[in-house]
């Protein structure tokens, strides 16, 4: 018998990975707080999220941060109500290590498996159904699920036990977050040197300065396209805050975490915290003479 599959969470990438698992002719199970959203993704609309883990053998978190997931799980009796034995439930979000194992043993009593699964590669890579998987949990449920996180990622690591995964999301997110604004700090400098921006890029991506957002950020972003979709300033503050939480709670001293914390704040500062987390290159620009990488008649 074919495994339900529920999703909960079909915002901004659940809904982009829930499209793949329904584009692939798999039926699904959805909730959502818009309506609208769970019509996008293709799913079946379920009452509620506990309503999502009754119907379902494997269900699908995508949710903000801790802080919702938790809301999600403890919010509602009637979700853990209706958890029940060999049921496997992946958590997709960014979230704290320690929410993640609390919430693993509280369903582990119920007979449940839990995996915290982060992702990686964005909207688009979520679009595309290639995103890179970080999975904490058990190996076994691990491959029961496979085959329907194959639908939307393209390279899935197991990390280690309960947590691991999310750690490792925390750590890669954190490097996300230092490469995109110290580029973003770069490219502003080299516009009001004068430089021709395309042959930057060209050297830095053939010289030891080469970082993801060389590679597939800025090649966009200065002719104006900031790839919209993807993790909002709010949204890359609030992960480099998870990180400092984690190192704090290893006992590991952070000496870079003062750039992207200034960088994002100073974006959320001056308006563009709901904007992609890529507009910290317009908020650096804002504040070093009004500076854009791309002729302003380009903008929308």
């Amino acid at each position: 018998m074919a495994e339900r599959i529920g999703f909960i969470g079909l915002g901004n990438m659940g809904g982009r990975m829930a499209r793949c698992i329904t584009g692939a002719g798999d039926a699904l199970l959805g909730f959502d707080p818009r309506a609208a959203a769970i019509d996008e993704a293709g799913a079946s609309p379920a009452a509620s999220a506990a309503d999502v883990v009754a119907g379902s053998d494997i269900v699908l978190l995508s949710l903000p941060d801790s802080k919702v997931v938790e809301a999600v799980v403890y919010g509602d009796p009637a979700f853990l109500d209706a958890v029940h034995e060999g049921q496997v439930i992946v958590d997709l979000s960014t979230a704290a290590p320690e929410s993640t194992r609390r919430i693993a043993a509280d369903l582990a009593e119920r007979g449940a498996t839990y995996l915290d699964a982060g992702i990686s590669g964005g909207a688009a890579a979520a679009e595309k159904g290639t995103l890179t998987l970080m999975v904490g949990g058990d190996a076994d449920a691990l491959e029961r699920v496979r085959p329907v996180l194959d639908r939307f990622s393209e390279q899935v690591f197991l990390c280690g036990g309960s947590g691991a995964g999310h750690t490792v999301k925390l750590l890669n997110n954190f490097l996300n977050a230092i490469a995109l604004s110290a580029t973003a700090e770069v490219m502003v400098a080299a516009k009001k040197a004068d430089l021709d921006l395309q042959t930057v890029l060209d050297v830095l991506n053939a010289s030891s300065g080469v970082n993801f957002a060389t590679l597939n950020r800025f090649p966009k972003i200065i002719h104006g396209d900031y790839l919209k979709g993807g993790l909002t300033n709010t949204l890359m503050l609030k992960d480099v805050t998870l990180y400092l939480e984690l190192l704090a709670g290893l006992g590991v001293s952070s000496l870079n975490a003062s750039g992207p914390v200034a960088a994002f704040g100073l974006a959320r500062a001056l308006g563009y915290a709901d904007e992609i987390s890529n507009t910290v290159v317009d908020a650096i620009g804002d504040v070093s003479g009004g500076v854009r990488l791309h002729d302003r008649k380009d903008e929308a």
